[in-house]
C-alpha cells in the first residue's frame, strides 16, 4: 500500500495524518508493533525531507506528523482507515477493509483526494454505517472450556470471553458452572455463553467446537509435585478427551491439566484408539513458562517487557523446563550466576506461587492469562494469520523423545512447523541441562502412555 507522491506541492509543507482505531477489546496477548507498520505504510510514498513521529494506543486517535520547514497557512488533513491485512497481523481481529479521507487543505483538490483514496487500499470500501472508522471484529469461532468453574477455568473463561474472534463460549464442569456462565454472559462482548453440567451434557458442549481448552483437575497443594496429581488428573483428562474424540475430533485441543508431561501423551493415546489422532492439533500449554521467563528476564536486565522473548523448551515440570537464555531477544548477555538464578526461578515458579498462597491455591491467574494467550494465538492461526509462533508441548522429532516443548508455527491446520533453530548452538550450560532433562521427561511420557494402555477406552 503506497501513498501518492505529492508532486503538485513539492514545496515544504506541514500535514497531519490521523488514524482512528477503536475497539472494546484490549489486545493484551501479543506485543504491538503497529508503530513500525504505520511508518512503513504512511511514509513509503512521501519522498521528501521529513521528520516523522508515530504513537499508538487502542481506543484513541493517533497522529503521524510529517513536518517541512515552513508553511504560512497549514490545514488539517485526515486519513482514517481499517485495513484487514495490516491490522489482523497484530490484533487477531477480523476487520473489514474500509478507508475514508477528510481534508480542509488548500493544496489538495478533489482529484488528489480521489487518487489518495485509491492508493491507500485497492479494495477500499465505503464506511459501514454505525461503526465509523474503526476495526469491526467478526466473531466466528466456537471455544469450549472444560473445567470452567475452577481456579484456572473462571479467569480463563473471562479472558476468552473478551476475544473478538469467539462467537460461542461453552463452559463445562461437574458443578457450579451455571453461575459462572450467567456472570460472564453479562459482559458486552460478542460471544454467546452457554453452560453445561455433568457427563450427560458434555457431548452437547463439544458439538461443533473449534478449540477445546482443558484446565480440569485438582490443583497442586504445598509439598505436592505434579506427579502426585497423576492418578486423579490422568483419569479426568482421559474421560474428557474421549468425549472430544467423539464430538469434535477436528478441534484444536489445549491440555492444561497437570502433569502436562504425562497428560498430553494420555490424550494422544486416547485419540489414537478412537482413530482420530492428529498430532498437529494436540497441544500441551507451556505458555506460562514463556510468560514467566520473559517477565523475570525483563526485570533482571531492565528491559522493556514488550520486547523480550525467551524460548522455553523441554517439558512443563521442574528440570524439564529449560529456558534458552542464550536465545533471548533482544540479544542479552548473562553472567553464569544470572543464568543459574533465572533458570532455577523459572523452573520453580509454580512452587513459588503455591508457597506464597500457603495452601489457598496454585498459580491460577497467571496460568489463565498464559492459556488465554495461547487460545488467542490458535484463533488467529485458524483465522488465517500466517505469523503465529508459540512454544508448546507437542509430538516432535526435534529430539529422540516422542513429545517435546519447543517453538512452533501455528496455522489453520494446527502445527505447521517445528522450529529447530532454537536447539542449535546451545551454550554448554543449556546442552547439559537438555541432556539432564531427557530421562525425566521420557519417564513422564511413558507413564502417560502406560496409563491408557492399562485402561479400557470408552466406545
Amino acid at each position: 500500500m503506497t501513498l501518492i507522491k505529492p508532486t503538485p506541492f513539492n514545496h515544504l509543507f506541514q500535514a497531519k495524518v490521523q488514524i482512528s482505531l477503536s475497539s472494546p477489546f484490549p489486545n493484551f496477548f501479543r506485543p504491538l508493533h503497529f508503530p513500525f507498520q504505520l511508518r512503513r505504510i504512511f511514509l513509503q510514498g512521501f519522498e521528501m525531507a521529513a521528520t516523522s513521529a508515530t504513537t499508538f494506543s487502542v481506543g484513541s486517535a493517533t497522529s503521524l506528523g510529517c513536518k517541512g520547514s515552513s508553511v504560512s497557512q497549514s490545514k488539517a488533513f485526515g486519513v482514517k482507515f481499517n485495513s484487514k491485512n495490516n491490522l489482523r497481523s497484530f490484533s487477531g481481529l477480523k476487520a473489514a477493509t474500509t478507508v475514508s479521507c477528510e481534508t480542509e487543505s488548500s493544496f489538495l483538490g478533489k482529484e488528489s483526494v480521489s487518487v489518495l483514496k485509491q492508493s491507500i487500499t485497492p479494495k477500499a470500501q465505503k464506511e459501514n454505517k454505525g461503526y465509523g472508522n474503526c476495526v469491526q471484529p467478526q466473531a466466528s469461532y466456537k471455544v469450549a472450556v472444560l473445567g470452567a468453574s475452577g481456579g484456572i477455568g473462571q479467569p480463563l473463561s473471562l479472558l476468552v470471553k473478551m476475544s473478538p474472534l469467539v462467537s460461542e463460549l461453552n463452559l463445562y464442569d461437574i458443578a457450579n458452572v451455571k453461575g459462572v456462565a450467567a456472570d460472564l454472559s453479562h459482559c458486552n462482548t460478542p460471544s454467546k455463553v452457554s453452560d453445561f453440567t455433568g457427563a450427560s451434557e458434555l457431548a452437547n458442549c463439544l458439538k461443533g467446537v473449534n478449540v477445546v481448552v482443558i484446565p480440569a483437575g485438582v490443583p497442586r497443594k504445598p509439598g505436592m509435585t505434579r506427579d502426585d496429581l497423576f492418578n486423579i488428573n490422568a483419569n479426568i483428562v482421559k474421560t474428557l478427551v474421549e468425549a472430544v474424540a467423539d464430538n469434535c475430533p477436528d478441534a484444536f485441543i489445549h491440555i492444561i491439566s497437570n502433569p502436562v508431561n504425562s497428560t498430553v501423551p494420555i490424550a494422544a493415546e486416547v485419540l489414537k484408539r478412537k482413530s482420530v489422532y492428529d498430532p498437529k492439533k494436540l497441544f500441551g500449554v507451556t505458555t506460562l513458562d514463556v510468560v514467566r521467563a520473559n517477565t523475570f528476564v525483563a526485570q533482571k536486565k531492565n528491559l522493556r517487557l514488550i520486547d523480550v522473548d525467551v524460548p522455553v523448551v523441554g517439558g512443563h515440570a521442574g528440570i524439564t523446563i529449560l529456558p534458552l537464555l542464550s536465545k533471548t531477544k533482544p540479544s542479552t548477555t548473562f553472567t553464569d550466576e544470572e543464568v543459574q538464578e533465572l533458570t532455577v526461578r523459572i523452573q520453580n515458579a509454580g512452587t513459588e506461587v503455591v508457597e506464597a498462597k500457603a495452601g489457598a491455591g496454585s498459580a491460577t491467574l497467571s496460568m489463565a492469562y498464559a492459556a488465554a494467550r495461547f487460545v488467542e494465538s490458535s484463533l488467529r492461526a485458524l483465522d488465517g494469520d500466517s505469523d503465529v509462533y508459540e512454544c508448546a508441548f507437542v509430538q516432535s522429532d526435534l529430539t529422540e523423545l516422542p513429545f517435546f516443548a519447543s517453538r512452533v508455527k501455528l496455522g489453520k491446520n494446527g502445527v505447521e512447523a517445528l522450529i529447530p533453530s532454537d536447539l542449535q548452538g546451545l551454550t554448554e550450560y543449556e546442552q547439559k541441562a537438555l541432556d539432564a532433562l531427557k530421562p525425566e521427561l521420557k519417564a513422564s511420557i511413558e507413564k502417560g502412555i502406560g496409563f491408557v494402555q492399562k485402561e479400557p477406552v470408552a466406545a
